[in-house]
């Protein structure tokens, strides 16, 4: 009876792939993946003031939209209810988070995002490694 039970075991351990049985173990040479959004010490600072002016917000969806005279631009909206799990979250220091819309992140990896003061005018600042292109006025982008 035992060895038959021994037997049973070993023939579904051969069977079900082993992260599936919870025995693999992590790889120790696959390196952890970047962070999607690199938010900068002052665009956190702004995102801390306009966040507590909503302090039922969860935080602030990132997304791009198709618009403008180069295709695409960056959308800010604040977070009203917790997003789905699909969304990517960054968490922030004040317990609150950016969360980037799921068909954005092909365009957003690799990005930092900042906040700018100028003589002119002040605001977010996208740094994307990824685009190919940048209209005149700068609000929008091709990838």
């Amino acid at each position: 009876m035992a060895t038959r039970f021994i037997a049973v075991v070993q023939q579904v351990r051969r069977s079900v792939p082993r992260r599936q049985l919870g025995l693999a173990q992590p790889n120790p040479r696959r390196r952890a993946l970047p962070s999607p959004l690199t938010v900068t010490p002052s665009a956190a600072e702004r995102l801390r003031g306009l966040l507590s002016s909503k302090p039922d917000a969860y935080g602030v969806l990132v997304g791009v939209r198709r618009r403008g005279c180069n295709g695409m631009s960056y959308t800010l909206n604040y977070a009203d209810e917790k997003p789905p799990t699909a969304y990517e979250r960054i968490p922030l220091d004040n317990g609150q988070s950016v969360y980037i819309d799921p068909p954005a992140l092909f365009h957003i990896v690799g990005t930092v995002m900042d906040y700018e003061v100028t003589e002119l005018s002040s605001g977010f600042t996208f740094t994307n490694p990824n685009e190919k292109g940048r209209c005149g006025c700068g609000e929008s982008f091709n990838v």
